[in-house]
C-alpha cells in the first residue's frame, strides 16, 4: 500500500513538473512570433496590474524602465522550481531586452503556480545591472489557490534598493515557505 502512495505521489509530482515547464515554457515559433507572445503578455500584466493598482501606471510611466515576466514553478515537499521569460523595457532608449528565468529553492510547501512579476526600475544604474548580472535571492511564503477568476492568493509587493517588484499569480494551487534564488538572463535568440 505504501509503494502505491509513493508511485501515484510521484505520478503527481510528475505532472506538476511538465504543467509548469508547459506553462513557462515559449514553445515554438519563429523569434517575431516568440516576441510578439512576451509583448502580448507583457501587455495582459500590465493592463491587471494598472487595474488593481492605478498608481502603477504613472510609476511605470516615470521610471527609468520596467520589466515584465511570466514565471511557473512547482514546490514538491523540500525543493521549489521554476522558469520563465520575460522582457525589460528601457523608458530612456526605448530598446526592449529578452530574457529567461529560472528559480530554484528549498522550504517546506507543496503546489504549483503560474505568475507574473512586474519591476519597475527607478534608475537606470538598478536596470543596467539587473539586465548584465540578473541574480536575486530572498525568502517567499504564499498561499495560492486560483483558477482563471476563481479563487485567490496573496500577492504582493516588494522593494529592492531601486526597484519595485509586484507579483500576480495567474493560476495554481500552492502553499510554501521558501528560501529561493532566481537567474534572469539574456536571451540570446531574442535579442
Amino acid at each position: 500500500m505504501l509503494k502505491i502512495k509513493q508511485s501515484v505521489l510521484l505520478s503527481s509530482v510528475f505532472i506538476i513538473l511538465f504543467t509548469v515547464i508547459g506553462c513557462a515554457s515559449m514553445g515554438s515559433g519563429s523569434v517575431a512570433e516568440k516576441r510578439q507572445a512576451i509583448l502580448t503578455m507583457q501587455d495582459q500584466a500590465l493592463s491587471r496590474l494598472y487595474s488593481e493598482k492605478p498608481d502603477t501606471r504613472s510609476q511605470v510611466a516615470s521610471s527609468a524602465g520596467y520589466a515584465v515576466f511570466s514565471n511557473a514553478n512547482i514546490n514538491v515537499i523540500f525543493f521549489a522550481a521554476g522558469t520563465g521569460y520575460g522582457v525589460v523595457n528601457n523608458n530612456q532608449t526605448g530598446t526592449k531586452t529578452y530574457m529567461n528565468m529560472a528559480e530554484g529553492g528549498v522550504g517546506l510547501g507543496l503546489g504549483a503556480k503560474d505568475y507574473r512579476i512586474v519591476m519597475i526600475f527607478h534608475t537606470q544604474d538598478a536596470m543596467n545591472y539587473f539586465i548584465e548580472h540578473g541574480w536575486t535571492a530572498g525568502g517567499n511564503a504564499d498561499a495560492t489557490a486560483k483558477a482563471g477568476s476563481k479563487g485567490g492568493s496573496l500577492d504582493g509587493e516588494g522593494y529592492l534598493g531601486a526597484v519595485t517588484v509586484y507579483s500576480m499569480t495567474e493560476s495554481g494551487l500552492a502553499l510554501q515557505a521558501t528560501v529561493k534564488g532566481t537567474r534572469f538572463w539574456k536571451d540570446k535568440n531574442l535579442n
